[in-house]
């Protein structure tokens, strides 16, 4: 039988339990801390119940019997090429977006929110689950840009009611909608507010508009500036630190 005990350890190279489960990415911080009370989380063997206990990267941490491992939390940035697809069912199959972060890093990343497989542009990858579940609540106010092309052109009539429409059945807000291109009215760019998925298809589609090509060239503060197709590139602690305080 494992014994509980409930001493803390307080050494400036130690983290908390609860960060390094959720570091491992099974789990937030809050669930982690349940999982803590529940007992079912021993660290040397023996089972902690204590809220704030804390361990180091010698530490064999145990959840369900099954030694975790703490991983570096890492923000990598694509840019997303047609006809690759992003979701996680998919994402061992040689057209996943995976495999074109292949071998960045020794992390498992997994992306944070989705791109149907013909739309482009940027899309973000962590291990931060915290940062996930973050990002992907459908209360947060994130800021997207879009560029979008469509079958036909648009006509000046709903492109003014697209904008002046209440978007609450979406859960988002049109900040702005124009031409990209006077001289080519099929050419759209859209600056969004909120959830992101397959969202500017749902908005055409409301207006019988079908797309053929998007673009996501802004999401969250992030740019794809520098960064050409099917590449991808690590964030800045700054970037990340943006995310964070969104």
């Amino acid at each position: 039988m494992k014994k509980k005990i409930t001493a803390n350890r307080n050494k400036t190279d130690f983290i908390r339990l609860n960060k390094y489960i959720s570091n491992s990415g099974i789990c937030s911080r809050r669930e982690a801390d349940k999982f803590i009370e529940a007992g079912i989380v021993s660290v040397n063997g023996k089972v902690i119940t204590q809220m704030g206990f804390k361990v180091n990267r010698n530490d064999i941490i145990k959840f369900n019997d099954s030694i975790i491992k703490n991983q570096k939390l890492k923000y990598l940035l694509l840019n997303k090429p047609k006809n690759y697809t992003s979701s996680f069912k998919d994402a061992y199959k040689k057209n996943s977006v995976i495999s074109l972060i292949k071998g960045k890093c020794k992390e498992n990343l997994f992306s944070i929110g989705k791109l149907d497989k013909k739309s482009t542009g940027l899309l973000l990858f962590s291990n931060d689950n915290e940062l996930n579940k973050k990002l992907t609540k459908k209360s947060l106010r994130i800021k997207s840009i879009y560029q979008a092309t469509l079958k036909r052109n648009l006509v000046e009539v709903d492109l003014k009611k697209i904008k002046e429409k209440n978007w609450n059945e979406l859960g988002i807000k049109i900040n702005e909608i124009s031409y990209s291109n006077l001289k080519d009215k099929k050419e759209i760019g859209l600056e969004i507010i909120g959830p992101t998925k397959n969202v500017v298809e749902k908005i055409f589609d409301k207006f019988n508009y079908q797309t053929t090509k998007v673009d996501r060239v802004y999401y969250a503060g992030l740019t794809k500036k520098n960064l050409a197709r099917k590449e991808s590139r690590f964030l800045t602690e700054e970037e990340v630190s943006i995310l964070k305080r969104l």
